[in-house]
């Protein structure tokens, strides 16, 4: 009496296969995540220009442009914090909220970070320095590049519910 062969294993698929399978599942949280990060990045245009540029009683630190950018990137991120939380990322979010927002915060403080490297390195080892380059590096490359970590702590770090 003779066995047939065992099926063979089947392959592993390439590494560029699992990412777009992996991609596909998460559709809805990845189109949430960037409506949230285009609301806040509105939210931070929006407040960033009535502090700088409005009407009176808005324009009160229209003399101190750095503190209203200070002051529109925390808006921001306390509306991207809260979109996240309650939208994209509802289902890992905690109880801890004080913790969750610190952890948020850092997170956009690494974002941030990758932004001004990719500016630093465009400007100071590339040489680029037209304001084209200022904006391909910082707003282009670093942006999606922070973009990306900040997407991947959010899911890893900060929204994975109680622990």
């Amino acid at each position: 009496m003779s066995r047939a062969p065992a099926p063979a294993a089947p392959r592993p698929r390439a590494w560029p296969v699992r990412f777009v399978a992996a991609t596909w599942r998460r559709r809805v949280e990845l189109l949430r995540f960037g409506t949230v990060g285009g609301l806040a990045y509105v939210v931070n245009l929006a407040v960033f220009n009535l502090l700088l540029h409005g009407p009176a009683p808005f324009d009160v630190l229209s003399h101190k442009p750095v503190t209203v950018n200070v002051v529109a990137v925390a808006v921001s991120t306390v509306v991207a914090w809260l979109g996240n939380r309650y939208w994209t990322f509802s289902a890992g979010r905690t109880t801890r909220h004080v913790r969750e927002l610190i952890e948020f915060g850092l997170v956009n403080v690494g974002g941030l970070v990758i932004s001004s490297a990719c500016l630093a390195v465009s400007r100071y080892v590339l040489g680029f320095d037209s304001i084209l380059a200022d904006n391909v590096a910082a707003n282009g490359v670093g942006l999606v590049l922070g973009m990306i970590f900040r997407y991947v702590m959010y899911r890893g770090v900060v929204f994975r519910g109680d622990r």
